[in-house]
């Protein structure tokens, strides 16, 4: 009926334009209820995603201001809330992007089949990815394992044609009661270090194309070239805005097609990161154990060092093991939510190699502290660098950080950027750090810098453990 209202039940998907649940929601031309749910999913969110994620439902919620709508935030199970609108408001149908995640997935299909049941339309449409995992299949059937061939295997594909944002959306007649977002205090978890972290972020829809626009304009032509230079501005930081569904990747893929047609020579390596990603969701999606089990076989009884009575895990976490860029990219974490890729890989092969301490600890502090976590690229990037992933790097591949920092930071830029003891004039970005962290940890920039393990000894230990495993 052209009058009923659509629950839109809004997700990782915090745009208006390029958004098919969104279009699918206005198309008949009656209301639109955009509603979010915290629920149990939402609340096992780490401190940084979670706060990251409050600022990107208030800025959308003032997106939906400006287009005549509201986002009408509800607490508690995703169904008991849908049914409950439902009721209040008369709506015929609750639409949503697909999430692909198992926990996601498992809740998702209750919800559309209790909502079916009940004479309620409920649809999904596709999510935050350029291909549905499921439409990815090798030639003998079943999903992809290593990268290069699914690449080959999508590169050609069509990507769907950009939405745009609608003018206006229709409002209901009465629009039902909302909890205030900001008694939901998202970012308590942060205490402090939320203050240090909110310069640093970019949300909204606006924020993210304004982001890629930069990243057109400069930067794409060396990406290819420069991208693993932590120092220089030489990537898109599109994580954070793809992470809460802020700009799609279609959009990003389009842009970077053209951006390649007319030119652009990094263009192409960028459309490659832009599939990593997709690779990601794709073992996730057909592998749904990764974030919690060694994924190569012989893996299980690997000794592995858990996070109880490992004073060098805590030093990793603190930034404080003495071996600069491993410090120094715990620190950018700490105080922007995000890590340059390049330091990502340093410091998990730091902490699973040098340190011999089990990648699933490493995933955890990352899932708590950054504001571009991602469940998927999270888990394949750890047990990828730790030796026991999908389409992994080698376990004797182990980075020397200080050879990585002559080679991909050789004036020293980045980690002046980030470590203040003995040093006569840190940067502010240094001194930040101390003012992010809590109090408990005592740190102070006046503090001497601590002596790292010496890095043969960790390196052998690794191959020694790995060949032990091998026997």
């Amino acid at each position: 009926m052209p009058n009923t209202p659509t629950i839109w039940w809004v997700g990782r998907d915090l745009r208006l334009a390029d958004n098919a649940a969104l279009a699918a929601s206005c198309a008949g031309g009656g209301p639109v209820i955009p509603v979010f749910i915290r629920d149990e999913l939402f609340d096992g969110l780490g401190a940084a995603p979670m706060y990251r994620f409050g600022r990107g439902l208030d800025a959308f919620d003032e997106a939906l201001h400006g287009v005549g709508s509201r986002l009408i935030c509800r607490s508690g199970d995703a169904l008991e809330v849908l049914r409950a609108l439902v009721a209040e408001t008369g709506a015929g149908a609750v639409v949503w992007s697909r999430r692909y995640d198992p926990a996601s997935i498992a809740r998702d299909k209750r919800v559309k089949a209790a909502l079916g049941e009940d004479g309620v339309q409920a649809r999904s449409y596709p999510g935050f990815l350029l291909f549905e995992p499921w439409t990815v299949e090798t030639g003998q059937g079943g999903p992809y394992k290593v990268y290069s061939p699914y690449w080959r295997a999508v590169s050609g594909r069509e990507v769907a044609e950009g939405l745009a944002a609608p003018g206006r959306i229709s409002a209901p007649k009465a629009w039902p009661d909302s909890e205030a977002l900001a008694d939901w205090q998202l970012g308590a978890a942060m205490r402090r270090g939320a203050g240090i972290v909110a310069p640093h972020l970019a949300v909204g829809e606006g924020a993210a194309q304004d982001r890629l626009a930069r990243f057109l304009d400069g930067p794409i032509e060396g990406y290819k070239d420069r991208r693993n230079f932590p120092g220089e501005e030489a990537t898109s930081r599109l994580s954070e805005n793809l992470t809460y569904g802020e700009i799609s990747p279609a959009a990003i893929w389009r842009a970077g097609q053209a951006a390649e047609a007319h030119g652009a020579r990094g263009a192409g390596h960028f459309l490659k990161e832009l599939v990593w990603r997709e690779f990601a969701w794709h073992l996730l999606y057909h592998f749904p154990d990764l974030d919690r089990e060694n994924w190569k076989d012989g893996w299980q009884a690997f000794p592995w060092r858990g996070a109880d009575d490992n004073a060098e895990l805590t030093a990793w976490q603190q930034g404080r093991t003495g071996i600069e860029l491993v410090d120094a990219g715990l620190r950018e974490m700490y105080v922007t939510g995000t890590m340059h890729n390049r330091v990502r890989m340093v410091v998990a092969s730091y902490l699973t190699k040098h340190l011999l301490t089990d990648w699933r600890d490493g995933l955890a502090w990352f899932a708590d502290c950054l504001v571009d976590w991602d469940p998927a690229s999270n888990a394949m990037g750890w047990q990828w660098v730790a030796g026991c992933g999908p389409d992994a790097a080698p376990y004797f591949r182990i980075f020397n950080p200080d050879t990585q920092a002559e080679k991909f930071d050789p004036d020293g830029t980045y980690r002046a950027r980030w470590l203040a003891e003995g040093r006569e004039a840190p940067s502010d970005t240094a001194l930040s750090y101390f003012d992010a962290v809590p109090k408990g940890w005592g740190l102070s920039p006046d503090d001497p810098r601590p002596e790292p393990a010496p890095l043969k000894v960790g390196r052998e230990r690794a191959l020694a453990a790995y060949e032990q495993r091998e026997g």
